[in-house]
């Protein structure tokens, strides 16, 4: 059996990403030069068309959302705020700046992907939130950092990110076709 996955990956930071090899010492300043508020407004209306449209063409009842840094924060925020529960799931990967406390909140499982050297990731909260979050799950990957998986610098660190997308599959095909909901 296929697993079909359709995404949609709305520009979050409206040109103005962290680069990669960006000086640690500027993330505060580039930080706070994003209008939180726009980006939850942008998520927030991104979900709703995608959802009215999938559910138009009777395609899937829940939605599933992947986050990276930034991303893995605001997939906490909007899990947390989803009372129309238009998501089944959500994988995380090394989330950055994530609240603890809105696990309490968050009504569905979260798969948590990070490395054990990450900075902006502690695992003391990816295991907070684990415990908070029913049926969550915590994969770590020793020696690596932040943004391993979708910018791997090294053979290792790529065979590392392979496994992570296996992994995040594995989950999404345990909540999109097995526990379809």
């Amino acid at each position: 059996m296929f697993l079909r996955i359709s995404v949609l990956v709305p520009d979050l930071f409206r040109g103005n990403p962290w680069r990669k090899g960006q000086d640690q010492s500027e993330f505060e300043q580039w930080f706070s030069s994003l209008s939180l508020e726009r980006v939850a407004n942008d998520i927030a209306m991104t979900t709703k068309w995608m959802a009215d449209e999938f559910l138009a063409a009777g395609i899937s009842k829940k939605l599933n959302l992947i986050g990276f840094c930034f991303g893995g924060r605001q997939l906490i925020e909007i899990l947390a705020r989803d009372k129309q529960a238009y998501f089944g799931t959500g994988a995380c990967f090394y989330g950055t700046q994530m609240n603890p406390s809105l696990a309490a909140e968050i009504n569905v499982p979260v798969l948590f992907i990070s490395g054990d050297n990450d900075p902006f990731c502690p695992l003391s909260t990816v295991y907070e939130m684990e415990k908070r979050i029913e049926g969550s799950r915590v994969v770590i990957y020793n020696g690596r950092g932040h943004g391993f998986a979708h910018r791997p610098e090294s053979p290792e660190e790529d065979e590392d990110a392979e496994n992570a997308f296996v992994v995040m599959r594995h989950w999404l095909h345990d909540y999109l076709v097995v526990n379809k909901g």
